[in-house]
């Protein structure tokens, strides 16, 4: 079989699934807005609950949901009715979510949540079913059809769950306020929280390891500490400990342009002065930034009396995990 079959079929199902969100699109009413109010003021937690395609969306819904910033967890409505209805308190908000919406687990649920006062958002494609006409909101899915050739599987249907899903979360996010520092809490371990949470407190060399010169040393040794420490450049500073200035691989390479001798200079004079420096609270991301938009590869640390604290460059930035 050629390569065009397969294709043609891709494109029929992404053209399918496309008019499916649009119609998604146009649906968005009033009750889309009394679910967000509904959560918003919710105390407790959002308990999404699905059987089979609609559980692994829901599934997928609520960890969206807890990851920016609206606590939820996902409960199996099998397992719920065979003891893990526990998990729920009179303070948590319900989405069941059924296509059909005559899921008979999800059904079997419906009692408890009344007896208990529990609000249901019901996410479904018939108004009239069962979980609709019990839910106190309904989030209507009009499905034009689904993507399968045989009309049987799921897909577009759970593709406009899953987008809703999304809507309700981001939605959630926006009136919260949730901010990336918000979001790199809940993703410590990931990239993601590395390179929003990293500061440059937290990768740069401090105290002996800084390579750092008095204004008077000679640039001989200079270049030594250049070596030694291995960051391609020195901080130069006063008595004090306040930064002065850079000594950098390129500044050298002026020095030697220039013909001068190496032997008879000093730090201060082939420095250059008001360089470029980052506080310790800085985001390392940002530090990132800020180096490749000045195109340097290294970068000095002060304190609020710019003193020189630390230093690290783009090697470690990597090895940090930020680039």
């Amino acid at each position: 079989m050629s390569l065009s079959p397969f294709v043609s079929s891709a494109k029929q199902v992404i053209a399918t699934e496309m008019d499916g969100i649009n119609q998604l699109t146009q649906s968005l009413n009033d009750k889309f807005v009394a679910a967000c109010e509904s959560i918003l003021a919710c105390s407790g937690k959002v308990v999404v609950s699905g059987m089979g395609k609609s559980g692994h969306v829901g599934n997928k819904i609520a960890a969206t949901l807890a990851s920016t910033g609206t606590p939820a967890f996902f409960m199996h409505p099998g397992e719920a009715n065979h003891g893990d209805l526990g998990m729920l308190s009179p303070q948590d908000i319900v989405i069941g979510i059924s296509n059909s919406g005559e899921t008979a687990e999800l059904i079997g649920l419906l009692p408890v949540l009344k007896r208990l006062g529990i609000t249901l958002i019901a996410i479904t494609q018939h108004a009239q079913s069962t979980l609709a006409k019990h839910a106190d909101i309904v989030l209507q899915i009009n499905v034009p059809k689904e993507a399968c050739s045989l009309g049987l599987a799921p897909t577009t249907s759970t593709t406009m769950t899953l987008v809703l899903g999304d809507a309700l979360a981001v939605a959630l996010l926006d009136a919260k306020g949730f901010t990336s520092d918000d979001f790199a809490l809940s993703h410590p371990g990931g990239a993601l929280g590395r390179k929003l949470l990293l500061t440059c407190a937290d990768i740069m060399r401090t105290e002996s390891e800084i390579p750092s010169v008095l204004a008077n040393t000679p640039v001989t040794q200079a270049l030594y500490e250049i070596s030694s420490k291995g960051l391609g450049m020195t901080g130069v500073v006063d008595a004090d400990g306040a930064l002065l200035g850079i000594f950098t691989d390129g500044d050298l390479r002026r020095v030697l342009d220039q013909k001068l001798d190496i032997h008879t200079l000093i730090a201060e004079q082939v420095m250059t002065p008001n360089c470029l420096t980052a506080n310790e609270e800085l985001l390392a991301v940002d530090a990132l930034n800020l180096m490749q938009q000045k195109q340097i590869s290294a970068l000095l640390v002060v304190n609020q009396q710019q003193q020189l604290v630390g230093a690290f460059n783009m090697h470690m930035l990597l090895q940090a995990g930020v680039v």
